[in-house]
């Protein structure tokens, strides 16, 4: 048997020290563009940020171009210009890139993007100050109804009357309010009283008539997801009042805004009135916790519906003490002058003897909350 020569194996060439100091240079080289496109990529999100402040589009073709042809012009060698445009122009997609998450990560609705609170001026009121309260009922009935909900009102100092008038029921078989009807009787009510009005809009198509009518826009917590109506909503620059979804996150919940927003429309109260849970011993599960985050992340003013959030009248009083506690900026009831006759949530409504003890509890909160709001050195983030 022929044996097998071992193959010898090459001797390793020695590197010599000028290709070594090269290589070192090479890669510091490295280094120092790592570095600087690290600085390029902070720069273009601080841009980013600007631009979102000043409305100003993320990607702008023609300054690509311009900036192409300007490091072109200036190629020094030995890459050839269609290298330095296909490098730098990876560099302009990577940064583009960058600033798309910047964008939606800042939004226009979002603390990073303003500072201060902002207050929602109604006519002669405001939400976003002192916590106030709106009350009325869950449906528009008749003038009669209205009118002696708006006394009450006015007996003790409220301005806000809510109420009704296109209902989104469950049921189709179930009242679905009066329509343009009852949004006539809530004007002439809110008239007659100098009261400021809330009702829902459930339709892109009605938004022109009910903008005409009331004095606050309402967002139902069934179309917080229906952005045709969250665009035409934040065309009117009328205040809305915009309710967090039955199984909306706290990020959905401010997406559903940054559409009204964008609209150019920033007069936005968001409302939290409860999630839904797989607990039944209320309606909903009041979210005490999102009323913190809310005034956290966002510059809006936030109020707590806590009728519909419990469902019941026996805790509505805890609930509201809770949210103003966390830092809400109102809160919103359901009253009614007969709630066992009402057409609609008779359950969870307050009669108004009940109403006047349901504001005797929350009073001392309200006064509290309404000091702290005329503080003098308070952060924004800090709750009135």
């Amino acid at each position: 048997m022929t044996a097998v020569t071992p193959i010898p194996k090459p001797t390793p060439r020695k590197t010599p020290p000028e290709l070594d100091a090269l290589r070192a240079e090479v890669e510091q080289v490295n280094f120092e563009l790592l570095a600087l496109l690290s600085r390029r990529g902070s720069l273009v999100t601080e841009i980013q940020r600007v631009k979102a402040r000043e409305d100003i589009p993320t990607f702008l073709p023609d300054r690509e171009q311009k900036m192409l042809a300007d490091l072109v012009e200036r190629n020094p060698g030995p890459f050839p210009s269609a290298a330095i445009r296909r490098l730098f122009h990876e560099i302009f997609r990577a940064s583009v890139d960058l600033m798309e998450r910047e964008r939606d990560r800042v939004l226009k609705v979002s603390r990073s993007f303003r500072r201060e609170d902002l207050v929602v001026q109604v006519g002669e009121r405001a939400i976003g100050g002192a916590p106030v309260v709106i009350a009325g009922p869950c449906s528009v009935e008749s003038e009669e109804q209205m009118d002696l909900v708006a006394r009450a009102l006015r007996e003790h100092g409220i301005a806000f009357l809510r109420g009704g008038v296109f209902k989104p029921r469950s049921s189709p078989y179930s009242f679905q309010g009066l329509g343009a009807r009852g949004l006539e009787i809530l004007a002439r009510t809110a008239h007659r009283h100098g009261l400021r009005t809330v009702t829902e809009v459930m339709d892109p198509r009605s938004v022109g008539i009910v903008a005409e009518r009331a004095d606050v826009l309402q967002i139902g917590s069934r179309n917080m997801h229906n952005y045709d109506l969250l665009r035409e909503v934040g065309r009117t620059r009328k205040p809305i009042l915009l309710k967090r979804g039955l199984s909306a996150t706290i990020e959905e919940f401010l997406w559903s805004a940054e559409y009204i927003i964008s609209e150019g429309n920033e007069n936005i109260v968001l409302c939290e009135r409860g999630i839904r849970t797989f607990e039944n011993a209320t309606r909903n599960t009041l979210d005490v916790s999102a009323v913190a985050l809310l005034r956290q992340q966002s510059f809006l003013p936030v109020i707590v519906d806590v009728s519909h959030a419990a469902g019941r009248k026996d805790i509505l009083a805890a609930l509201a003490r809770a949210g103003l506690a966390a830092g809400a900026n109102g809160i919103m009831v359901e009253i009614h002058p007969c709630p066992a006759s009402a057409r609609s949530d008779s359950h969870q409504q307050l009669d108004f003897a009940e109403f006047a003890v349901f504001l005797d509890e929350v009073a001392p909160l309200l006064t509290a909350r309404a000091g702290a709001a005329s503080r003098p050195g308070r952060t924004p983030t800090e709750p009135a």
